[in-house]
């Protein structure tokens, strides 16, 4: 099979990622027949030294047209002046506009040879592997009124949380669908006993549970929430939630595979099946940003960008064996003793950035 993929590597350690990325993109080619074809352009603080913008309306035009789009991240020091009038960030937000991506899905899965790489007890973390699904267009980034102004008695700030039927619909099926294709448990997240838009939210996700008797469906208020997943994350299989609530709870998610540079992120504009049946179009980016204290040192985890790959071959290009054949090449290298710079034991050796991406692209190669 063929699909277009654009691929923009962005600043600091995002194209020493895609690079390891896209070797191991180049062996499922191979090694299942299908044609990759990859068009490369630049975003964020790139794009501002090449072209004075974060991102050209041409390749917003390339994103829009292709199969996916491959993202590195953007930004650094070198273009964070406050007072600019353009930011790397500007690139980020303006594809995920052009694209119309709508839902964000986070994976989080634990590995037992990296138990002590996280914080928590080993037997907190012990087999966990869940997604969080946040909601991208809505709520309080978005809603208007949003304004600052000063009165005779201080200053004063507005920001409006807003939601509307057809926005919470569309993302609860999203996580309907994935809860589906998995261990068929929903855990929608929201502020129930306190906010209107939650209330609605509430009322549509019981609603919307008619639809799929197959998958068990539980609430919970986002700060008892909160502590669960610290306390018992092995009770969560898929979490949907609105912008605000899915912005920080997917941060928090974070600390049970024990570093950002094991974790991948999708961000997509329909509702894909975990089969392959229904494509999405979608973002793909690991969560990571772009850590310019270490790019180019060769420090740099690629496997966040590997398993995005994954996801990307499994919700936009419908191949989940090609997905899965991925995901177990990780695996095998993990449980190796490969261990890049962040996920390393004190007194161990750490693999470099391309050590481990040709470790993971002939695991794949093997089988």
């Amino acid at each position: 099979m063929q699909f277009d993929i654009l691929v923009l590597p962005g600043d600091g350690i995002g194209p020493e990622v895609i690079n390891e990325a896209l070797k191991v993109l180049e062996v499922v080619a191979r090694k299942f027949g299908h044609s990759f074809n990859l068009s490369q352009d630049l975003v964020g603080g790139a794009a501002i030294d090449a072209y004075g913008v974060a991102l050209k309306p041409e390749t917003a035009q390339k994103a829009r047209a292709s199969d996916a789009l491959l993202f590195g991240a953007v930004g650094g020091p070198k273009w964070s002046d406050p007072t600019a009038s353009v930011r790397p960030e500007d690139g980020l937000l303006a594809l995920r506009k052009a694209m119309g991506v709508y839902a964000n899905i986070r994976p989080v899965k634990s590995y037992k040879f990296l138990a002590n790489a996280t914080p928590l007890k080993p037997s907190v973390v012990e087999g966990v592997d869940l997604i969080v699904i946040r909601e991208l267009t809505g709520g309080l980034y978005y809603g208007l009124p949003k304004r600052r102004w000063n009165t005779q008695r201080g200053r004063r700030g507005v920001d409006t949380m807003k939601y509307s039927e057809r926005e919470i619909e569309r993302i609860l099926r999203v996580g309907f669908e994935l809860a589906r294709g998995r261990r068929k448990k929903l855990t929608s997240v929201d502020k129930a006993n306190v906010l209107e838009t939650s209330r609605l939210w509430r009322q549509i996700a019981q609603e919307m549970s008619a639809e799929y008797p197959d998958v068990t469906v539980d609430h919970q208020l986002v700060d008892s929430c909160s502590m669960q997943l610290i306390q018992n994350p092995r009770r969560f299989d898929v979490m949907v939630m609105e912008n605000t609530f899915g912005d920080i709870l997917s941060d928090e998610a974070s600390v049970l595979a024990g570093s950002l540079g094991m974790l991948p992120s999708a961000s997509l504009a329909g509702v894909p099946s975990t089969d392959g049946h229904r494509r999405a179009r979608g973002f793909y980016e690991p969560i990571h940003g772009t850590a310019p204290d270490i790019a180019g040192q060769g420090k740099a985890n690629p496997i966040a960008t590997i398993l995005t790959v994954a996801m990307m071959l499994r919700y936009s290009l419908g191949l989940p064996k090609e997905a899965l054949a991925v995901e177990q090449a990780v695996d095998k290298a993990l449980e190796s003793g490969l261990r890049t710079a962040d996920i390393v034991a004190a007194g161990e050796r750490a693999v470099t950035t391309t050590q481990m991406g040709n470790a993971i692209a002939e695991a794949v190669a093997r089988g």
